[in-house]
């Protein structure tokens, strides 16, 4: 009795054992997942370095659109000083310009009344 006993226990751990032990099938289909994982993890690795790509290319052309806006930010305020110059000079000629016409005017009527 003793014997059977123990072969009964020893034949019902085997049988244990071998249930809780990973089959051929289930270790393909945990490398199938593995791979699955794998594949997903390396289109998002793809993406992120195209987005990254993208978001530096349009970092460049930001920054050449800045450094035009600043040239020509620049270049409107030399025109509108220039301009301000040439309205000071025209304001300053049409002074000049009065002044000689009245002395023009108080000559011509100082030769006409002799």
């Amino acid at each position: 009795m003793k014997k059977s006993f123990l072969v009964l226990s020893i034949m019902l751990a085997l049988a244990i054992g071998l249930m809780g032990c990973a089959t051929t099938g289930d270790l393909e289909k945990l490398q199938t997942q593995v791979n699955q994982v794998n594949a997903k993890a390396d289109q998002a690795l793809q993406a992120a370095q195209d987005a990254k790509a993208t978001a530096n290319a349009a970092k460049v052309d930001v920054a050449a659109q800045l450094e035009q806006a600043n040239a020509a930010a620049m270049k409107a305020d030399a025109a509108a000083v220039r301009a301000e110059n040439a309205a000071k000079m025209a304001e300053s000629s049409v002074k000049m310009s009065e002044g000689r016409a009245k002395k023009a005017e108080a000559i011509f009527e100082k030769s006409m009344k002799k």
